[in-house]
């Protein structure tokens, strides 16, 4: 695919991530996705699989937000293989607390499924709004 199709892939999922609908991004994971994490909370690493990204991650972190997740995206930036999306959160934790982070991702495509994700995040903000 080009870039091009790999940036309306991004927005096209983002779209439906905006609105609470995390089904797009789920259906678009080849199966051996990974999810990196960055930084040093109980959050970061990579969840290698796509399988691992749903139970270990999501369902985690759904645990934990009131609602529906929410990420919007701002910018979109594609080159190749690799789609850059900037983006913030619009989500409450069920413990009352505020959860707006902002995000830099880093997606790469491949034969139209996404292979990986590098997430850059507050981890300040994680830490202080989704410890336990």
């Amino acid at each position: 695919m080009s870039a091009t199709e790999n940036k309306q892939l991004l927005q096209n999922i983002f779209a439906g991530m905006a609105q609470g609908d995390s089904r797009p991004l789920v259906e678009a994971m080849a199966d051996d996705f990974a999810w990196t994490v960055t930084g040093a909370t109980p959050w970061s690493r990579t969840y290698a699989g796509k399988q691992t990204v749903l139970t270990e991650l999501f369902a985690t972190l759904r645990s934990r937000i009131d609602g529906r997740i929410r990420t919007i995206a701002d910018r979109f930036i594609a080159e190749g293989d690799y789609v850059v999306v900037e983006a913030h959160g619009n989500n409450t934790t069920t413990a009352g607390k505020t959860y707006n982070n902002r995000y830099c991702f880093v997606f790469q495509v491949a034969n139209g499924k996404l292979k990986a994700v590098t997430e850059y995040l507050d981890t300040e903000l994680v830490a202080a709004a989704l410890s336990e």
